[in-house]
């Protein structure tokens, strides 16, 4: 049985993919910041819940340890948790990088040992066209458009953090994904976007890949996207 860790799946895109992943016969621990709400998310889907910031080395040591006692190994390891700064000072940019950045690292850093366990292991990075040079360079792509500089710039190092781990760890595939613009918490003041159910299944897919998928990609529904 697939054991994987949502991180910041309480709501939005991270509560779908969840949902979806337990549909399929997963065993899905399900990490929030606050232990109410994800017992209370869990206790809805049939998952597990576990404390998790990923902006606290210590919650996230303790999350992963109690995978590793409860489960011996994690299969899938998905990279949601993430902050929409609309400001540009220096503490949104600490708060934008902690989260969408270096909690990956704490995460993923913690969770190495226990994936390499896996024999198919998939690591998914929720990043974003936002961060795509090519993208926000194109006049005919929304991104251009949009100011968000802290969002763009910490989801882009997002996508290369994703791309330097597949290429240290051959072993497990590491991929980013744009998900589509989601009604979500966090674009709620632009009132755009499609439902987390239809991005979360972007998201799956990626999340599910058998041996012979793709690694060091930034993809989105349609294929790989340039960036």
């Amino acid at each position: 049985m697939t054991t994987a860790l949502i991180t910041g799946a309480n709501k939005g895109i991270g509560l779908e993919t969840a949902r979806q992943l337990v549909e399929l016969g997963h065993v899905v621990y399900l990490g929030a910041r606050d232990t109410g709400r994800g017992e209370r998310a869990a206790a809805e889907l049939g998952a597990r819940a576990v404390q998790l910031d990923v902006t606290d080395e210590a919650s996230v040591t303790r999350a992963l340890a109690r995978i590793d006692a409860d489960e011996g190994r994690l299969d899938v390891l998905v990279h949601n948790a993430g902050v929409l700064e609309t400001g540009l000072d220096g503490p949104a940019a600490l708060r934008s990088f902690d989260t969408n950045a270096v909690g990956i690292v704490r995460v993923t850093q913690a969770a190495l040992p226990l994936l390499r366990r896996s024999a198919n292991a998939n690591v998914v990075t929720v990043s974003s066209s936002a961060g795509s040079f090519w993208a926000v360079t194109n006049p005919e792509r929304p991104e251009s458009g949009l100011p968000l500089a802290l969002y763009s710039a910490s989801k882009a190092a997002a996508t290369m953090l994703t791309l330097q781990y597949a290429k240290a760890e051959p072993g497990i595939r590491f991929n980013a994904v744009e998900p589509g613009t989601t009604a979500t918490d966090m674009t709620a003041a632009f009132g755009i976007g499609r439902s987390p159910q239809e991005s979360a299944r972007v998201v799956v897919r990626m999340a599910t890949l058998g041996p012979d998928g793709p690694t060091g990609t930034l993809s989105d529904e349609a294929g790989v996207l340039p960036w």
